[in-house]
């Protein structure tokens, strides 16, 4: 195996629970998986770190999952819709920073995270996250403290409105880094 492949993720994607019935491999991203399965109710991640989506073209409801086997993932993480899509997250050597506002548009007050934040009010003062820009590192941002609730993938990149990533009106209240330890 060469270190290339190594660092790619793979993850196999199953019909039914208890990984049964037809199945799926991936090692990148997927806009769409209907195309192969036409349910998904299981999978197994062999390699890496990736985020599942239950609509099309990483929108909807958002999962992370680490390597392990998740023999019923949808009443485990409560999904009530299958896997439409999914996104391999790759991983980051070297530090961590992301620049939060309390308005869109990168509008309100502005903090600057290079760690995990358990708790935006109680930390930085803010009531609310609608922005953010990502400048190194892979994050999750979760609607409430202490990493609970619903969660978003953040990679490099500006988010000008949550609102506009297909989870309607979710507050993100807690952040966390995407760490090599988790590959």
């Amino acid at each position: 195996m060469t270190s290339s492949s190594m660092n790619m993720g793979r993850i196999v994607f199953y019909e039914d629970r208890n990984f049964q019935g037809r199945s799926y491999e991936c090692s990148s991203d997927c806009a769409d998986m209907s195309s192969y399965l036409s349910r998904c109710h299981s999978c197994r991640v062999e390699r890496g770190c990736f985020m599942v989506y239950d609509r099309t073209n990483f929108m909807g409801n958002q999962f992370f999952l680490r390597r392990g086997e998740y023999s019923d993932y949808m009443s485990m993480m409560g999904m009530n819709d299958c896997i439409r899509s999914c996104r391999m997250i790759p991983m980051h050597r070297g530090s961590y920073r992301m620049r939060i506002y309390e308005r869109e548009n990168f509008g309100g007050q502005m903090s600057e995270l290079m760690n995990d934040c358990d708790n935006i009010m109680d930390r930085h003062r803010m009531s609310n996250c609608m922005s953010c820009q990502v400048m190194d590192g892979h994050w999750l941002m979760y609607e409430q403290p202490h990493f609970r609730g619903r969660m978003m993938y953040m990679r490099p990149g500006e988010y000008r409105s949550f609102m506009n990533m297909g989870m309607g009106s979710m507050r993100v209240m807690s952040m966390r880094r995407i760490m090599d330890s988790y590959h």
